[in-house]
């Protein structure tokens, strides 16, 4: 029987968490929490492995500001969270990490198409990313429960508690704002995937051709001579008509604001990030109607 059950009978009187400032609050304030694909996508895992109902409890906690801290680190992430007691409970969340074997192999599989660099370095995640590390036999997301292990020092016995369920919320949010926590979160840090993404896509350190994608060498090829007036440099090829534009907004426009996190304190302008977050998405929806004309994609 579960702390909630006895609960439920009577054994233990309902409490309301304590009241807390400073908190990290759910950008979220109905419905869903995630807004990225991939914030989705790891809510969505979580309700795979029947968390479903647990995490439902943990959503007002997460809104309300009850998770007072939250680190992630290869392996695990650790959460203060505060509930009705007058110390906060300590939750952490450790997942099963990639072994060098199963980094090479992903990292060597994300070089072979050079989007997926270059859409994390704007701070967003690549949606055919999960199909590169299937293709090396790998998940980005824990792939069952048993990868998955909580734990907090709350009374609860069920697993996982409301305050390991805020803290999932919340690092979901912490996703949305950096998809390279997620490679953290696996053992994989930003420099080092970025190193090794650019060493294989470059040849760097790649060795001997094996015969695998994004390791050949970059092929030397004779400069292409200048045209003879300005006017001439400026036209469009004959290539041109065949170019296909995709000015699509990103999913999280103000997501490099939100990596360079809050100014200094000496500045006194803590609130400049949220503020300024909706002039970014502002400016991309006005790009990207400008750019499609008519709002018809097919059109392109």
């Amino acid at each position: 029987m579960s702390y909630d059950d006895l609960r439920r009978f009577g054994y233990f009187p309902r409490s309301r968490p304590r009241q807390v400032e400073g908190g990290i609050k759910a950008r979220s304030r109905k419905g869903d929490i995630g807004e990225t694909w991939w914030s989705k996508r790891f809510i969505e895992v979580l309700e795979s492995f029947d968390f479903s109902s647990r995490l439902q409890r943990g959503r007002s906690y997460a809104r309300r500001g009850q998770v007072l801290e939250l680190k992630v680190s290869a392996g695990e992430v650790k959460a203060r969270v505060q509930g009705s007691r007058a110390r906060p409970y300590r939750v952490r969340i450790a997942v099963k990490t990639l072994g060098p074997k199963d980094w090479d192999r992903a990292e060597r599989a994300m070089a072979s198409k050079a989007v997926f660099a270059a859409k994390l370095l704007a701070g967003e995640m690549p949606r055919e990313i999960e199909d590169a590390f299937s293709a090396s036999k790998l998940s980005l997301f824990p792939a069952a429960g048993r990868e998955l292990a909580s734990a907090c020092s709350c009374p609860d016995w069920a697993s996982p508690c409301k305050h390991v369920a805020a803290a999932f919320y919340i690092l979901a949010e912490a996703f949305d704002a950096d998809p390279f926590l997620v490679f953290t979160w696996r053992g994989r840090t930003k420099e080092e995937l970025i190193e090794s993404l650019r060493a294989l896509r470059g040849g760097g350190d790649a060795g001997p051709d094996d015969g695998r994608p994004g390791l050949d060498p970059p092929r030397s090829e004779a400069p292409t001579p200048l045209p003879a007036s300005a006017e001439e440099f400026w036209r469009p090829g004959p290539g041109m008509e065949a170019l296909r534009i995709k000015p699509w907004a990103a999913e999280v426009p103000d997501a490099l604001l939100r990596q360079l996190g809050p100014p200094p304190a000496e500045l006194g302008l803590a609130d400049l990030p949220a503020l300024l977050a909706p002039a970014f998405a502002a400016m991309a929806r006005t790009a990207q109607r400008r750019a499609l004309g008519n709002g018809d994609r097919e059109s392109f």
